[in-house]
């Protein structure tokens, strides 16, 4: 049987615990029959690392002992499988070790600690395997209970030879004794001495008494031998292989190295002879064909000296824990390829043996990320390069940025053939002689989305910027509403009839409640369309309320109309700008607002309630034809700081219609305690640049202060350590270099093609000058008005049965 251990990144045993998976080992490695042979009976723990993950952990041995090790002490920090026999393909080069144990036969292997790992260094030396050159190295530790005649035996052998070196050691003294007497009677000071008292009678040589041998104290001359609890005889075989010459020498040599820090009074040595530049051991005759049956069959024949007590394995008698520090293998965490739609740029990291990779993760399983950081960390680089590479892998996404500044960075490497179709500019920054400007209407009813949810959108929108709720401005959100509901039924007629260019804007919100004449044509001619809730409100309500109820609602109006960018960009009856038109046509779309102002917030608030409408809007379309859409919002201070409620449920429902959000801001406290909470519980990718340690503390508190927020503090620019999401297992934190876009994105790079791309995006986004736009919105009023006049509804007397005359009468 074959059982495959995997412990999860909390993994933190006690010794207590190790030493009773111990004692499992040892005693599941008798569950044999009596008759069968010696060899037979023992339990394989097989470490084995092959370049596609970081260490395997096994337990192999007798079939009876299968459901005394399935139930481990570890508990649920430990997944214990079946796991199936590995078949492996032969390699060019192998070498082949037997470790057997040298220096004092009675003294024990050196305690090495729990923290950090024992395994720490035989998974550093195998750390740099590389699969696709065959690397491959797998270490046996076989373990074997000793029957009690073997024991007593070796107890006879220790106790003889203990008493064999006392008696020698007795008779060494003795002779240095006589030795040293006879040299005090030829010594010239003796024989002056008798000159001196001729009357001292000279007798012959003294008589010497020889030392007796002490007595033999058996618990310090049997050591670890002296008690018969968990005491066990061990095999240590090891094997490496690889196809390229020297690797597998190499590899071998460092194992050796890891085994020293077992090494005190008593140490792994490797068994054989060294004849110069060659070594006659296990891969030479005769050693070679009993290595190659044990390693074949399982087969446990140990030296005579490798005896040890359960304490001193305690280190190989589990997984690597919490306090071992894993290589990220390439299966661990994938490489990069430029064009797979699969996968999503992360950065670059470094391995231990120095080669650096571009690293990315499943684009299924990065739902939500977020990077915190100073000012210039890099977190717009990396998510720039991120949404570039998404970008040239045929993705959709938009590009939410405040300050325009990351709009420049990336123009250069999006300004291709196969990408300049797909990419809208939205940029509401304007400058030069000629500014060019696109368009939008929040009230447009064109392309055909739900009234409620257009009317829910804006008046959120507003509650949220203004602070408007039930309590506080109950008045205002009820004026709203029954204005934008009256306006939207007026867009709604407009389309119906063919003539969307006659749709009404959300500055005639001022006209419908300011202006008696419009507000009578337009409820005239839409009435029909209109509930008899609605209606009653008009009539009956709005007589009713005071003039100065309604600068609450006028005034953010009137400043969105003050300002001739808003005024130009709101006020069109189709705009351009469409968001789930952009999801389902796979658009790259770059928004730019112009700053974080009350009038931007504000237009922030409608562009996110906007998105967050059009996003739930997807339900209508089933989940395996919708597209993958990707937002990556910079600066998420200012953009929560106008919709924090829109945001956080960004983070808590995108994920059901395929949206996922990226965002980047330079301080997690600052966020809206919401939009935070929605953010760290559902983040797959936590990074965090270089900042202040009371900054970073927050992010450093979802990894358990490893690493510590100082050693955050400390990182490079362009250095990050985040938490990353791979086949459902969290990796990390790791520390990762974040890509520069001049390096990464080199051979992308299309500087003389920027002035296109722009012109091309301008022209995709509807961008048209600001003066036509601002004409256009000074007159569409003018254009609803004639509208409604010719549209309004003939009132004519029903005409009225004779059965229904006589029922009424």
């Amino acid at each position: 049987m074959a059982l495959e251990l995997v412990p999860d990144r909390h993994f933190d045993p006690s010794l207590e615990e190790i030493f009773r998976r111990g004692v499992q080992l040892a005693r599941a490695s008798t569950s044999m029959p009596w008759w069968a042979p010696r060899r037979s009976k023992a339990v394989q723990i097989r470490l084995r690392a092959d370049g596609t993950r970081p260490l395997r952990y096994r337990i192999e041995g007798p079939a009876g002992g299968e459901r005394l090790l399935s139930i481990t002490p570890f508990g649920a920090h430990v997944a214990v499988s079946r796991a199936r026999p590995i078949a492996d393909k032969p390699r060019e080069h192998v070498v082949r070790a037997e470790f057997l144990l040298r220096g004092k036969p009675t003294a024990p292997l050196r305690e090495v600690p729990l923290d950090p790992d024992p395994l720490q260094p035989l998974v550093d030396a195998v750390c740099d395997l590389r699969a696709e050159l065959g690397d491959l190295a797998e270490l046996r530790l076989d373990i074997q209970r000793a029957p009690k005649w073997a024991l007593r035996a070796r107890r006879l052998q220790l106790m003889t030879a203990a008493r064999r070196a006392e008696q020698k050691e007795a008779q060494r003294a003795a002779r240095w004794i006589r030795r040293d007497a006879a040299g005090l009677e030829d010594s010239l000071a003796w024989q002056l001495q008798q000159l001196l008292h001729p009357r001292r009678p000279a007798g012959g040589r003294r008589l010497v008494m020889p030392p007796i041998p002490r007595r033999v104290d058996p618990v310090q001359a049997l050591g670890k031998f002296a008690e018969d609890d968990q005491l066990v005889r061990v095999q240590l075989l090891v094997m490496c292989a690889s196809h390229i010459e020297g690797r597998a020498e190499a590899r071998l040599a460092q194992l050796q190295a890891a085994l020293d820090v077992f090494g005190g009074h008593s140490r792994w040595a490797m068994r054989g002879l060294h004849v110069g530049p060659w070594r006659l051991g296990a891969d030479r005759w005769p050693s070679r064909r009993g290595f190659e049956r044990r390693w074949k069959l399982g087969h446990c024949q140990p030296p005579r000296a490798n005896w040890v007590r359960l304490e001193e394995l305690t280190g190989l008698l589990k997984p690597p824990t919490v306090h071992c520090r894993l290589p990220l293998l390439a299966d661990s965490l994938p490489t990069f390829a430029f064009g797979d739609p699969d996968l999503l740029l992360q950065g670059i990291y470094r391995s231990p043996d120095g080669r650096r990779r571009l690293v990315a993760t499943h684009a299924k399983e990065t739902l939500f990320e977020c990077a915190v950081g100073r000012a210039g960390g890099g977190k717009t680089e990396r998510a720039l390069a991120q949404a570039i590479g998404w970008a040239h892998a045929g993705g959709a996404l938009m590009f939410l940025d405040p300050h325009r500044d990351s709009w420049p960075r990336a123009a250069p490497f999006l300004a291709h053939d196969a990408l300049m179709q797909r990419i809208a500019l939205i940029d509401l920054n304007t400058a030069g002689p000629t500014p060019l400007l696109s368009s939008w209407n929040p009230l447009a009813m064109q392309h055909g989305p739900a009234p409620h949810d257009v009317i829910e959108a804006v008046s959120d929108a507003f509650a949220s910027v203004l602070g408007w709720d039930d309590a506080s401005a109950p008045r205002a959100i009820t004026i709203l509403t029954a204005c934008l509901t009256v306006l939207v039924t007026v867009n709604q007629a407009a389309c119906h009839a063919g003539r969307p260019q006659d749709q009404a804007t959300l500055f005639h919100v001022r006209a419908l409640l300011g202006d008696a004449a419009f507000r009578t044509a337009a409820l005239t001619a839409v009435s029909d369309r209109l509930s008899e809730e609605i209606r009653a409100w008009w009539q009956t309500v709005f007589p009713t309320l005071p003039s100065d109820a309604f600068a609450v609602v006028l005034n953010p109006l009137a400043r969105l109309a003050a300002h001739p960018v808003t005024r130009a960009f709101l006020g069109q009856p189709t705009g351009i700008y469409n968001s789930r038109a952009a999801m389902d046509s796979g658009l790259i779309v770059w928004i730019c607002p112009a700053g974080n102002g009350p009038t931007d917030r504000l237009l922030t608030a409608l562009l996110a309630r906007d998105l967050l409408r059009a996003v739930r809007s997807r339900r209508d379309t089933p989940e395996h034809h919708r597209r993958p859409f990707r937002l990556y919002f910079d600066e998420l201070i200012t953009l929560t700081g106008a919709a924090p409620d829109t945001i956080a449920s960004m983070f808590e429902d995108f994920r059901k219609y395929k949206v996922t959000v990226h965002g980047m801001t330079q301080l997690l406290a600052r966020l809206p305690a919401p939009v935070r909470m929605s953010l760290t519980q559902n983040a797959s990718t936590l990074a965090s640049t270089a900042g202040s340690t009371t900054a970073i503390a927050p992010i450093t508190a979802e990894w358990g202060d490893t690493p510590s927020p100082a050693e955050v503090a400390a990182l490079d620019r362009y250095e990050h350590y985040m938490t990353l999401t791979v086949h459902g297992r969290r990796i990390g934190p790791v520390q990762v270099t974040g890509p520069h876009l001049d390096d990464v994105f080199a051979d992308y790079a299309r500087p003389l093609d920027v002035a296109r791309l722009e012109h091309t995006a301008r022209t995709t986004a509807g961008a048209q000058p600001l003066d036509q736009l601002t004409e256009r919105a000074a007159t569409q009023l003018d254009r609803v008005n004639t509208f409604l006049a010719q549209h309004t509804p003939t009132r004519r007397t029903p005409a009225v049965s004779l059965d229904k005359a006589k029922e009424y009468k």
